[in-house]
Formats: structure tokens, C-alpha cells, sequence
């Protein structure tokens, strides 16, 4: 640390150095000129907004389309299981009046 204090006492100063204010000044025009800062239109704004929540309504329209085509489905497919095992039902009635009928038809002759 010694060795490196003449070639410190060497180098120029720097004149002003870090001024805070013309920093601030200087980020301050940089907010300005930013196009998201610029001041809006009410109409556009109004637009902007608007488009906003129609685009969250189109989501949803299409979310609750989605879930009446799946209890849409899940109608069909209990119908249809429903279907199945009423014809299973009927099927067994059949054959047990069929049975029947076979059993008293043996036992008479």
C-alpha cells in the first residue's frame, strides 16, 4: 500500500467530481422523453381499457364454453352407461321369464 502512495499523489484530480443535482436533472429529462410517461389521452386511455376487459371477457366466455362442453360429454356418457345397464336389466328379465316358462313347460309333460 505504501509503494502505490506516489503513484496515487500523481494522477490528476478530477474537477467537480460526482455532482448529485445535474444527475437528478439529467434522469429527470431521461423520465420525460420516455414514451410510457408521456401524458395519455383520455380516449386512448378509455381504448386501452376497454380493449383490456374485452380481451379478460373473450377468456372467459372461452373458458365457460370449455367447461359446458365437458358436462355436455359427461350427460352423454352417463346416458349412455345408463342405457347399458338398463338393457343389461332387461336382458336378465328376459332370460329368467324365458327360464321360467322353460321350467314349467318341463315339469307338464
Amino acid at each position: 500500500m505504501f509503494r502505490k502512495i506516489p503513484a496515487l499523489a500523481e494522477l490528476p484530480e478530477i474537477p467537480g467530481g460526482f455532482d448529485l443535482k445535474i444527475k437528478i436533472l439529467q434522469i429527470k429529462e431521461k423520465i420525460k422523453n420516455f414514451k410510457y410517461f408521456k401524458p395519455l389521452s383520455l380516449e386512448i386511455l378509455l381504448q386501452k381499457i376497454l380493449s383490456k376487459i374485452r380481451i379478460l371477457s373473450l377468456k372467459a366466455e372461452k373458458k365457460t364454453s370449455l367447461w359446458l362442453q365437458k358436462l355436455r360429454e359427461k350427460s352423454t356418457k352417463k346416458k349412455e352407461n345408463d342405457k347399458y345397464w338398463q338393457e343389461l336389466k332387461e336382458s336378465i328379465d328376459e332370460e329368467k321369464s324365458e327360464n321360467n316358462k322353460n321350467r314349467k313347460g318341463v315339469g307338464e309333460t
